[in-house]
């Protein structure tokens, strides 16, 4: 999720990828195949060649995405630049809007009689395995095998875009969406903030913690947070929870195993909780406007901001060489770092666009190396970094960015982004959270609710995973007794 990331789904191996530990497989390949595992069957076109946009007559590709900051939006626009360039009968109509506005309004879009071409969904059953229920996205295995994108992308980062053909679980089955970008939940500090509190940048998380009490002290705040648009909460929340056990909320998150009404899930709240008490975060934070609170941390109020990759290239313009950036410290020196995390939001095609072929090279158009090297150029991190990763000074923020994330997927240390979990975790969660944050909803009565929307959705998946077994068998029975 940007938001925005991993979920459902008994599949095989593991779903957080070791993406630049895969970078030098790439040319053997990471994925063998033209079709994603168990993803045979319709795709869209069905094209068998790779298409050639010049050839499709004049064309008005309409395309929806959330990449509204200055970043991300400056390489999707230079992006869209070179593919009209390239193809001058083909016009990019984009509609680009911020993640909870196109949450709430691309449902309708998609439905509706005159729906976009190409959109960006979040992974998960709230939106990408609804419009696949509904008939309103299209597979696009055999363009994965035209444009090698088997090879192109590991295959754990291809399985959080899969849907199963009958619309039950995520993770598996055809493909619905590929990824430009790779995300990490991760900590921006002030440089001279923290210097002004004698303070380093942390190495553990314990300093980090401890430090926030000297922050404060000095009557700076230690942490700006702003939680009006509800999803922040549960960026901060996850990273909370992943401190104590990144592995079971995993598997809670994939549906494996696990309970979200445990201690890790009431000990994180209640920090969260204990954080607002003690001023660490800012007062009215639940009032507070995401974006508003990056630009309070961009003009120094704040020693720490919590927040994605996604803003890093806002911040540097705004705040230069006073900006430094790391994955939440590990408990111990050196010791493995893990964070909430994955990748961006899926590019997808829409199943009723009368431009296919066209749509599909457009998506091959951003996630090539070229366009990694276009997002690095402009401080946004690719899911798969290229050559102008390698050219990016260590000490450098970009650096900095670039490195946690190498040693995230090393470490196997994404941890899935929560609202994954079930169809309504999204609306469980970050309402539930500005309570826990208020102080309304205790940190056992938050674990509780989270528990009882989890647990419901895992039933209904087993009843579901009975019944079509009971069919199956009951079919092969009829068979059997027909011959």
């Amino acid at each position: 999720m940007h938001k925005r990331g991993e979920r459902g789904r008994r599949r095989r191996g593991r779903v957080v990828a070791t993406v630049l530990g895969c970078l030098t497989l790439l040319a053997t390949g990471c994925v063998p195949g033209t079709d994603g595992p168990g993803a045979r069957g319709g795709t869209a076109g069905a094209a068998t060649a790779i298409p050639d946009p010049a050839k499709a007559g004049k064309v008005t590709l309409t395309v929806w995405d959330q990449e509204i900051r200055g970043g991300t939006n400056g390489e999707v626009k230079q992006l869209n630049k070179e593919f009209q360039r390239a193809y001058p009968n083909v016009r990019i109509k984009r509609v680009a809007r911020g993640f909870t506005d196109l949450k709430a309004t691309l449902k309708l879009a998609v439905s509706g009689n005159n729906p976009p071409d190409v959109i960006q969904t979040n992974q998960g059953y709230p939106d990408m395995v609804a419009f696949v229920r509904a008939g309103l996205l299209a597979p696009l295995d055999n363009y994965a095998g035209i444009y090698d994108w088997n090879t192109r992308y590991p295959a754990t980062l291809l399985d959080l875009n899969r849907v199963s053909a009958d619309g039950h679980n995520f993770g598996t089955g055809r493909l619905y969406g590929i990824s430009q970008t790779g995300e990490f939940v991760g900590l921006y500090y002030n440089k001279d903030l923290l210097a002004k509190s004698g303070l380093k940048p942390p190495t553990t998380w314990a300093e980090f913690t401890n430090g926030l009490a000297r922050i404060k002290q000095d009557d700076r705040l230690p942490i700006q947070f702003g939680n009006l648009d509800k999803y922040p909460a549960i960026h901060t929340f996850g990273v909370l929870q992943n401190q104590s056990a990144a592995g079971p909320v995993r598997d809670a998150v994939l549906g494996r195993a696990g309970r979200f009404d445990d201690e890790r899930t009431k000990n994180a709240a209640a920090t969260l909780a204990d954080w607002h008490r003690r001023g660490y975060l800012p007062e009215g934070t639940n009032g507070l406007g995401y974006d508003d609170a990056a630009k309070k941390f961009a003009s120094g109020d704040g020693a720490y901001l919590l927040t994605g990759t996604w803003q890093l290239a806002d911040l540097k313009k705004a705040m230069g060489d006073k900006l430094g950036f790391i994955p939440p410290p590990p408990a111990t020196a050196g010791g493995a770092p893990v964070s909430t995390g994955g990748q961006g939001l899926a590019w997808s095609i829409t199943s009723r666009t009368k431009h296919p072929e066209v749509a599909a090279a457009y998506l091959d158009f951003l996630t090539t190396e070229h366009a990694s090297d276009v997002m690095t150029q402009h401080g946004v991190l690719p899911a798969v970094p290229g050559k102008a990763a390698a050219k990016v000074p260590r000490d450098s923020v970009d650096g900095q960015m670039l490195d946690g994330w190498q040693r995230l997927n090393e470490a196997d240390g994404l941890v899935p982004y929560l609202d994954y979990a079930t169809p309504t975790f999204y609306d469980t969660l970050s309402e539930q959270l500005q309570g826990v944050i208020a102080g309304t909803v205790s940190p056992a009565r938050f674990a509780a609710t989270a528990q009882r929307d989890y647990g419901a959705f895992m039933r209904t998946q087993q009843q579901d995973d009975r019944d079509r077994t009971g069919k199956a068998r009951g079919a092969r029975g009829e068979r059997r007794d027909g011959r």
